[in-house]
């Protein structure tokens, strides 16, 4: 039994090492991968990313990593309302009076010449653009954070397995010896 016992210890102690070193390799490779697809991109910070980033990032810098593109996001969601009037998606009307007025009622929007429908609010058009750009680069920041999960596990996983191999080779599993009725009872005897 303790045969057995041994050599299932070594067996979950080998699974334990290739499962760690499997999830480092794949949290390398993720994170390789995101910093990759975010540099081919060619994002640079715009001049005024080091104040509304609070120095996270310098004018002109290539946005490389999923922090930096976190940090952009940011800066992009700041033009963006500074181009509405610090108003977001919802908050705007639909469509835009003769005036240009945004107003969400449809009878009030004043109509294009060539297709009759009524004219949009590019300015909330905006907004869906700035969300799917921000929600992206959020993603990348997203995505690199669990790579880096991965590999931090994957070391846990590599040195819980090395201290299981050690324990079950150094003998840990070796046999408990039991004290027999006769020395518990000269034991409770030589107490009293």
């Amino acid at each position: 039994m303790r045969q057995l016992f041994a050599y299932g210890g070594i067996a979950a102690s080998l699974i334990l090492v290739a499962f760690g070193i499997g999830a480092i390799a794949i949290g390398i490779d993720g994170r390789n991968e995101v910093r990759d697809a975010i540099a081919e991109q060619n994002i640079t910070a715009t001049p005024d990313a080091p104040a509304l980033t609070n120095g996270k990032l310098d004018a002109g810098q290539a946005i490389k990593t999923g922090a930096q593109a976190k940090a952009f996001a940011d800066v992009m969601e700041h033009h963006a309302l500074e181009a509405t009037s610090g108003q977001r998606y919802a908050e705007m009307g639909r469509f835009l009076t003769k005036d240009g007025k945004a107003t969400s009622d449809e009878n009030l929007a004043a109509k294009d010449p060539k297709t009759g429908q009524p004219v949009e609010n590019g300015l909330r058009n905006l907004w869906v653009t700035e969300t799917a750009l921000t929600t992206a680069l959020n993603t990348s920041f997203f995505a690199e954070r669990v790579a880096v999960f991965s590999i931090v596990m994957g070391i846990a996983m590599l040195f819980t397995g090395i201290g299981f191999l050690v324990l079950t080779l150094g003998g840990a599993l070796g046999a408990v010896k039991v004290p027999s009725r006769k020395s518990q009872v000269k034991t409770a005897s030589a107490a009293t």
